[in-house]
């Protein structure tokens, strides 16, 4: 009798162990396929959230900036496009570029092209850097070019909760964005509300607020000549419009090309990198 007994626990306990052994297996498998999905569904969005953007360069591009007018001529249209795209008002995306960056020739913008100040944070998977801020050596955010850092700053806004209160303002109000950029935490100056406010007022950036004309990211092809790196100028094109499609600053083109002004003329032969 007793054999009996141990017989069947012993067998009990051999499909208790199976049971297990499969409902792990089961939950590892699902585990997998969910990790699949996620990473799926984030590769998409990531296509999707960069699909107006031009394609970034594989090398670092910099930026040579004089002054804060220079910075606001060369990033408005960029700062109006993310206002379009994301609901940002483009007056506080080019105050906290200013900034954050230092008129963009802070050490963070000019090593990084970072002009937001957004660190790493959790799940970044992008280049990085480190620099002294609150503490010393702390892992910033990397990119080719500057104009992912704006597209970065309106993804960074849009995707946490934090901020989402600040979407029921009006674009055209950069007084509440701004204190409420503040109260949501993104800087810990205090006075980085009356800042922003500061510089928006200064250089009239609220102007940028009522801009209804819908523009986009060009990526057409344009005329060039690759034996010789000549482009022809056409009706349009402008030396920030171009320096956005070869990824050269204004300043480098005009002293490329010796040009003492930034007119140009439909025709005219321009060398570029």
């Amino acid at each position: 009798m007793k054999k009996i007994i141990l017989l069947v626990l012993l067998i009990g306990i051999g499909v208790s162990s199976c049971k297990s052994k499969k409902r792990y297996s089961d939950q590892l498998r699902t585990k997998n396929v969910l990790n699949e999905r996620r990473k799926s569904t984030s590769d998409i969005s990531k296509k999707e959230e960069n699909a107006n953007l031009p394609a970034e360069p594989s090398k670092f591009v910099r930026f040579n900036i004089d002054s804060p007018s220079e910075y606001i001529t060369t990033f408005a249209e960029t700062a109006q496009l993310e206002m379009i795209g994301y609901g940002i008002p483009a007056s506080i995306t080019l105050a906290q570029g200013l900034l954050e960056s230092g008129n963009g020739k802070g050490e963070l913008a000019m090593k990084t092209n970072n002009h937001f100040g957004i660190k790493c944070h959790k799940g970044w998977e992008g280049d990085y850097d480190f620099h002294d801020d609150d503490e010393k050596g702390e892992c910033f955010r990397k990119y080719n070019h500057p104009m992912y850092s704006f597209r970065d700053h309106s993804i960074f806004l849009t995707t946490r909760s934090r901020y989402a209160f600040l979407f029921n303002l009006k674009h055209t109000d950069y007084k509440g964005w701004a204190r409420g950029l503040r109260k949501a935490g993104y800087a810990t100056d205090p006075k980085y509300p009356q800042k922003l406010i500061y510089l928006i007022e200064k250089y009239d950036l609220h102007k940028y607020d009522k801009q209804s004309k819908k523009v986009k990211y060009k990526t057409t092809t344009v005329a060039t000549n690759d034996a010789s790196n000549i482009h022809t100028v056409q009706k349009g094109d402008t030396l920030y419009s171009l320096s956005r499609k070869y990824y050269m600053s204004v300043d480098e083109l005009m002293e490329l090309n010796n040009l003492r002004s930034a007119d140009l003329s439909i025709g005219q032969p321009i060398k570029v990198k």
